[in-house]
């Protein structure tokens, strides 16, 4: 079983074994340039229209470079998928499979169709098999996703979630989710969650390897949710719709929500890079963020600001393409 808790805030900071959350309508909309090939469409910056596709799109197009860095300190570690595959059996599958259907409604054509709707055209959009998507009755907003060896990835959201954030932004939350399968994060997650927990139970260096391990995951981990809001943003393909996003997770509600504002968000996670860089803020800011599973809502906005307005952002977008209605990839 490979698991993925992911979030666009960190309600959920403290423990790695919680899963804390990351909108509108379709994505945000781009505007078609009038040149047509091959019944596709290229598209320009500004707006989009109708489904877009990346149909080359790699993970190492959206991973953040301390995602991919901090990936091959993981893989350094001898034996993690030896030991995941001992500690990790059948039965514990189907728990987690048992227990998520009966307790969530599965989203279909059928069933919840516009939630559906949103879902598929997340992931033909990274250009990745939908994965089954269910809603869950709970009142801490937040979705995850659960990747379970040889059955197919899911994804669930709580009807909170799904209360605070318009369509737009719940799509972003979707693209976020499909970003960590992209990538398969899951398996490193999972790998490192069990390593973390069994060293803890071995006497003497037990503790020091686990402390250790623990450090460098939650570093993994924070790079990782980095990635995923850059999958968010080439879904949504604009950054105020995931910004929106962290700042209602970090302090929104349904009755506040017309009300916040996006720009003053970002000018506050500025001055929270000001105030933090000074010798002191910096050891403060380390010691505020090192024991967390997600980098602070401030920080990610920041840093999805920024990368929504690099060259390497840019060119991305320019590799978009329209599907038109009668041929469809």
């Amino acid at each position: 079983m490979a698991s993925t808790c992911l979030s666009f805030s960190c309600l959920s900071n403290s423990s790695l074994n919680s899963c804390s959350p990351f909108n509108s309508s379709s994505p945000s909309a781009i505007r078609l340039n009038s040149v047509k090939k091959n019944s596709r469409v290229r598209v320009s910056l500004s707006s989009r229209v109708g489904p877009v596709v990346f149909k080359d799109l790699d993970a190492d197009d959206i991973r953040h470079p301390l995602d991919k860095q901090n990936t091959l300190i993981l893989k350094a570690i001898p034996g993690l998928n030896e030991i995941v595959k001992a500690l990790v059996g059948t039965v514990a599958e189907q728990v987690m499979i048992l227990e998520n259907i009966g307790t969530s409604v599965l989203v279909a054509e059928n069933q919840l169709s516009d939630l559906h709707k949103l879902m598929v055209e997340a992931a033909e959009v990274l250009n990745i098999e939908a994965p089954d998507l269910y809603v869950r009755q709970n009142p801490v907003p937040n979705a995850y996703t659960l990747a379970v060896s040889g059955r197919k990835p899911f994804v669930v959201v709580h009807t909170s979630l799904v209360e605070l954030l318009t369509r737009r932004e719940l799509q972003a939350v979707l693209a976020h989710e499909l970003g960590h399968l992209k990538c398969d994060h899951g398996v490193w997650l999972t790998l490192a969650n069990i390593l973390t927990v069994g060293a803890y139970s071995v006497p003497g260096f037990g503790g020091i390897i686990a402390q250790r391990l623990e450090e460098q995951l939650f570093r993994w981990l924070r790079a990782a949710e980095l990635t995923c809001d850059r999958a968010a943003l080439v879904v949504a393909q604009d950054p105020k719709v995931v910004v929106s996003v962290l700042m209602k997770l970090a302090g929104g509600c349904p009755s506040l929500s017309d009300q916040l504002n996006v720009d003053a968000f970002l000018e506050q996670a500025r001055s929270y890079d000001k105030a933090s860089s000074s010798p002191f803020g910096w050891y403060i800011r380390n010691a505020q963020t090192s024991q967390l599973s997600h980098p602070l809502p401030v920080l990610r906005a920041r840093e999805i600001d920024e990368w929504s307005k690099s060259q390497e952002y840019q060119s991305l977008l320019s590799r978009a393409i329209r599907i038109s209605s009668a041929q469809k990839v």
